[in-house]
């Protein structure tokens, strides 16, 4: 277990958001909300070769950013009651005293653009490199959920990842009021035309399909029964995962995802997947990584 959550602040609109979140998270875990702000050293006079500021300009600097920090964490603890908040102020990179930030923590909460974000974007830096290398759950807010969201949409591959992803899911759930909705899809294998010069071998689809069922109810299995409140629907579709979990709900409270997914590369910190649902999603995304699966 972490020390609590952890939410990168800047002054925007998206990381303002993102504080309003992990803070009803907080308080639903009963723990420490840590408004965490951090700025790299600009220079004087950029355009002319420039110098590093004075250490007067510096710590002048980390001032103002702690005064507005400080009345952002004031003003959660009135919207939040009982919520108990600090804020830590640092030099560096965003994305890097986060991601330092996450190994004692329970979660890191990241709006899904700071300031001077490419409004293009759905996701800036920070947030694709906070839920790349966090080495807890990583949530990237980009907007609040609607008053009335009530449905935790998770994605389940059968991997061990999504063993991970399902005990988010059915926590915060719990904690919430929420119900589960657990999402399945599978496509057809591809083949390799080198390989197999005259074809693929034949598939037979109904078993597949069966198979793929099978490996959805494994993964499920055991957590009804931890979380006897929490309702629970399971949605097995044929198609792209991205699509089928972002089409899952109307209106979702939160999309759970591991950062990759059976068969993506390991290679590969943050999954095809992973990163088609955080470009995407108007709501909060949650990313387990390998370090994520803690409650």
């Amino acid at each position: 277990m972490g020390t609590g959550v952890v939410v990168g602040y800047d002054g925007s609109e998206h990381s303002s958001i993102a504080v309003d979140w992990a803070a009803a998270e907080a308080v639903s875990r009963g723990v420490m909300l840590t408004l965490t702000a951090a700025t790299t050293v600009p220079m004087e006079g950029m355009r002319f070769g420039g110098s590093i500021l004075s250490p007067d300009a510096i710590d002048d600097l980390l001032g103002r950013l702690q005064e507005a920090t400080q009345a952002r964490a004031d003003e959660a603890r009135k919207a939040h009651p009982g919520l108990d908040a600090d804020v830590k102020v640092a030099l560096g990179s965003p994305a890097a005293v986060l991601v330092e930030a996450s190994a004692n923590a329970d979660m890191v909460v990241v709006g899904s653009r700071g300031m001077g974000g490419f409004r293009g974007l759905l996701v800036g830096s920070v947030g694709v490199q906070v839920a790349s290398n966090s080495e807890c759950t990583a949530v990237v807010v980009r907007k609040a959920p609607t008053p009335t969201a009530s449905t935790v949409v998770v994605g389940v591959d059968g991997s061990q990842l999504s063993l991970a992803e399902l005990d988010f899911a059915f926590d915060i759930a719990d904690r919430r009021g929420w119900r589960v909705l657990a999402v399945h899809a599978w496509e057809i294998p591809a083949y390799d035309v080198l390989a197999a010069p005259s074809g693929p071998p034949a598939i037979d689809i109904e078993e597949l399909g069966a198979s793929e069922e099978r490996v959805f109810a494994e993964s499920l299995a055991g957590l009804r029964e931890l979380h006897p409140g929490v309702v629970v629907d399971q949605h097995v579709v044929k198609g792209p995962s991205v699509h089928a979990i972002l089409d899952a709900s109307d209106d979702p409270a939160l999309i759970v995802l591991g950062t990759r997914g059976r068969g993506e590369f390991l290679g590969a910190v943050l999954g095809s997947v992973s990163q088609g649902v955080l470009h995407r999603a108007k709501v909060p995304v949650a990313v387990i990584g390998s370090g994520g699966d803690e409650q």
